[in-house]
């Protein structure tokens, strides 16, 4: 499973509406067929691990880190179909599929084919790296990363506003691989109209994975800019399962300030600052209130800087 779910990194921010699904089919001990879905939603993980896998596939066990689909589409036919056709034997499952097409129903049919299921492998690591399908299925927006970069003070910018660059270029590498595992990426106006971002990637090899580029702004914006009003916008995104939030303050603030943030990206670097920029009003009203808020999911060295990940504590899909 543990192989599955690294394959289903792979499709993450380029799947929307699709789950970003990874599958291993496994026959007599050996690896005979692997899949991710693909861009776009199509085709899904099994059917390219079926595809690979061809007559080894019958008699063998199948991982998979979302219950194989039980609807048919004019893209392509259901996963439990497919599975059933192929005769495998076996099939371990991750997580149920929220989809209410699906729901269930997945693993019924491939029970009552006389097919093995077992469920619930590793569900945790599964909810994770599908969390964008799941928000989605939950909450009816886009999973929501906002991103800073920080002195060891706190300072998000020098008090004139510059900010570029409080982190080093490992760092900034990190932050375009990020990028690329969203469909979409908002900054505020000030933000845009001071530096021109690109937000673009701009790494060897993936910089097709650029992601939909959006201003939070009640004026009109430039020419390949996408505008939102409000935060609160999000919940009408199409297409947009992953939101990467990369600046300024108080479009930071205002994300804050709405609970519409799932996960931190939190860069700091070892340098100080002093008298420089913070975040505004969150809407924090206790201290108290502040705690247990958010939990370490992880940390690591970039260089001579630090990354920081933390996920929410309330509120999850």
């Amino acid at each position: 499973m543990g192989a599955a779910l690294a394959l289903s990194e792979r499709g993450k921010g380029l799947t929307a509406p699709n789950p970003n699904v990874g599958c291993v089919i496994v026959r007599d001990g050996h690896v005979v067929g692997r899949g991710w879905t693909q861009p776009g939603g199509r085709p899904h993980a099994e059917a390219m691990a079926l595809a690979e896998a061809g007559e080894k596939s019958r008699g063998a066990t199948c991982f998979v880190t979302l219950e194989p689909c039980a609807h048919e589409s004019p893209r392509g036919p259901a996963c439990s179909d497919l599975l059933i056709a192929a005769g495998v034997a076996r099939v371990i499952i991750a997580l149920g599929d929220p989809d209410p097409r699906t729901d269930g129903d997945g693993i019924e049919r491939l029970r009552r084919s006389g097919i093995e299921v077992v469920t619930d492998v590793r569900d945790g690591d599964a909810r994770r790296a599908m969390t964008g399908f799941l928000t989605r299925q939950g909450l009816g927006r886009p999973h929501v990363t906002l991103k800073l970069a920080m002195s060891l003070d706190g300072a998000v910018a020098m008090g004139d506003g510059t900010s570029k660059w409080i982190t080093g270029p490992e760092a900034r590498a990190h932050a375009h691989v990020e990028r690329a595992r969203h469909e979409a990426i908002l900054v505020g106006r000030a933000t845009l109209e001071a530096d021109e971002p690109a937000l673009d990637v701009r790494l060897a090899g993936i910089e097709g994975r650029s992601p939909r580029r959006f201003v939070l702004s009640r004026e009109k914006a430039a020419s390949g800019w996408e505008v939102l009003r409000r935060p609160a916008d999000i919940f009408g995104l199409k297409g947009v399962d992953h939101l990467l939030v990369e600046g300024g303050m108080a479009t930071a603030a205002a994300f804050l300030a709405e609970d519409l943030v799932d996960r931190l990206l939190l860069y700091r670097a070892p340098i100080l600052i002093g008298a420089g920029r913070t975040l505004p009003d969150i809407g924090l009203a206790d201290l108290p209130d502040a705690h247990r808020r958010w939990i370490l999911h992880d940390a690591r060295r970039l260089g001579s800087d630090r990354v920081e990940v933390y996920e929410r504590a309330k509120g999850q899909v």
